[in-house]
């Protein structure tokens, strides 16, 4: 509502291309090292989803980097296939040898690179920057340019190596925000400067020391910039590169921008990146994070449940993502009813509280409870007696080193309360032990079997208890029980078959 007001005003191109740079500079982010064959994994996949280039690498640096380049060529993808160069012949002919479609040269061209990485004067810079582009052009390759650290650059100078590499032919020009320095109103300034000056399309590649390289990079956008620079995840040096899901996210939603991108496929680039590179995402990431379309708050799952839109601003199967209500204590009643529904657990107003008593007594204590959780205590609930005979009043168990395991049990049998204390090989079975004690007048019963699992499998998992019980006559039954402890998990069990068994004589 509120950007249509101010759309007026910016200069937005029609169409805004995507060079991923997920396979060159997201590589080189610290600790990340890719195969020829993860490279080629992950080309196919950015192929697949509609980048417009894709930068390979840097030919001149390996021979790996070259086979690379080589390898990913032989694809015949549709997306163009670039390589990284100094603007030095080595470099350039590196790339070229590799066969790409497209090449990237850049130089440093702000006073910190001329005089403390370079040694070289303006002149000198812009002579190499021109001899690049023509190298390139010469070769019939497509060229792009980048005045490295553009943004700590004298406009004046940046200007003419800009205008220079123009008069040379080159197709695309970069400006590189190469620390992150900039903010979103001062990388609209230049980006709106240097379109006075230039008719080449314009590009940005801006880096996330701030936080601001995906706002950065949109503000580019706003002014004119045809093209953005992007990894996938924001992968990159130091603090990343612009997130390419969130880049293109912003683009299609907010500015209304045609994009070549297959939205659907990010969630799944996402998710491979991650598993090859091995570096993990927030769960808060926007976009493709696992909390990105995950709701536990009880207003907002209500909202969501009505009307996805009150709390979604995409839906996340334009991104290829899945909707998760999260059950925890935040948790409002619809939701556990919800979830319920979708699984097609019918249970009476009863056990709806007792199942929703226990999300609420889960949360408070931290947990999330997740579907299966939900699951699992459903069955509990729903596998109970419906008149309980035997009842659990209270527990308690000790145990430790040179401490005999030793439980306290009190119960309720049909009205009246008993309590016995019992030792045992562990805590569950000192506390099975105490049960099968006080139940001796009423039924003697015997544990036949007994199992146990965590349901997720994770460090906050609840333990769920499957057993077996039996009496003297014949008549066996089944008790399951899922909560954090697994003591009280097995004590529940045990009485759920006990009373099973009394209910059904």
């Amino acid at each position: 509502m509120y950007i249509d007001e101010v759309k007026g005003a910016m200069k937005l191109p029609e169409r805004v291309r995507i060079f991923d740079t997920t396979l060159r500079d997201g590589e080189q982010t610290p600790g990340v090292a890719l195969t020829v064959d993860e490279k080629i994994r992950i080309a196919k996949r950015l192929d697949k989803l509609g980048v417009d280039t894709l930068e390979v690498g840097f030919p001149a640096s390996s021979e790996g980097e070259r086979r690379a380049a080589r390898e990913i060529v032989k694809l015949d993808l549709d997306t163009q296939i670039c390589g990284l160069a100094r603007t030095l012949e080595k470099d350039l002919e590196a790339a070229v040898n590799s066969e790409v479609d497209y090449i990237h040269t850049f130089i440093g061209t702000s006073p910190l690179h001329r005089e403390y990485k370079l040694k070289k004067s303006k002149e000198e810079i812009l002579n190499l920057s021109v001899d690049a582009v023509e190298y390139i052009k010469d070769h019939g390759i497509t060229a792009e340019f980048s005045a490295e650290d553009a943004t700590r650059t004298e406009f004046d100078y940046l200007k003419e190596v800009y205008q220079a590499v123009e008069s040379a032919k080159v197709d695309y020009i970069n400006v590189p925000d190469t620390v992150g320095v900039m903010i979103p109103s001062s990388m609209r300034y230049l980006i709106s400067e240097l379109k006075r000056y230039l008719k080449v399309p314009l590009s940005v590649h801006c880096h996330d020391d701030f936080g601001l390289a995906v706002a950065n990079s949109l503000s580019a956008v706003e002014a004119g910039a045809e093209q953005v620079h992007a990894t996938i995840n924001g992968l990159g040096e130091r603090a990343g590169n612009a997130s390419l899901e969130e880049v293109v996210m912003a683009l299609i939603i907010d500015y209304g921008v045609d994009m070549n991108i297959n939205t659907r496929l990010l969630v799944d680039a996402s998710e491979q990146v991650a598993r090859i590179t091995g570096v993990k995402m927030p769960p808060n990431k926007a976009i493709v994070g696992e909390n990105a379309f995950a709701h536990e708050a009880g207003i907002h799952v209500h909202g969501v449940l009505a009307k996805a839109e009150t709390y979604e601003p995409i839906t996340p199967e334009m991104v290829g993502h899945t909707r998760k209500i999260v059950l925890g204590k935040h948790t409002g009643a619809n939701a556990i009813r919800s979830k319920l529904t979708e699984y097609g657990i019918e249970v009476t107003d009863e056990q709806f509280n007792q199942i929703f008593d226990q999300v609420k007594k889960l949360g408070d204590k931290g947990k999330c409870v997740t579907d299966a959780d939900l699951k699992a205590m459903a069955e509990t609930v729903l596998g109970r007696a419906e008149n309980e005979i035997v009842k659990l009043e209270g527990f308690s168990v000790m145990t430790g080193d040179n401490v005999m395991p030793t439980a306290t049990v009190k119960l309720n049998i049909d009205g009246k309360i008993s309590t016995a204390a019992k030792t045992g090989v562990g805590p569950v079975d000192a506390a099975i032990n105490a049960i099968q004690s006080l139940m001796s007048e009423t039924a003697d019963m015997e544990l036949k079997e007994y199992n146990i699992e965590a349901i997720t499998g994770g460090p906050d998992s609840l333990a769920e208890v499957f057993v077996i019980m039996g009496d003297k006559k014949g008549n066996n039954a089944i008790g399951r029980s899922a909560a954090d402890d697994i003591v009280l998990a097995s004590v529940e069990a045990v009485l759920y078959a006990i009373n099973r068994i009394l209910v059904g004589r």
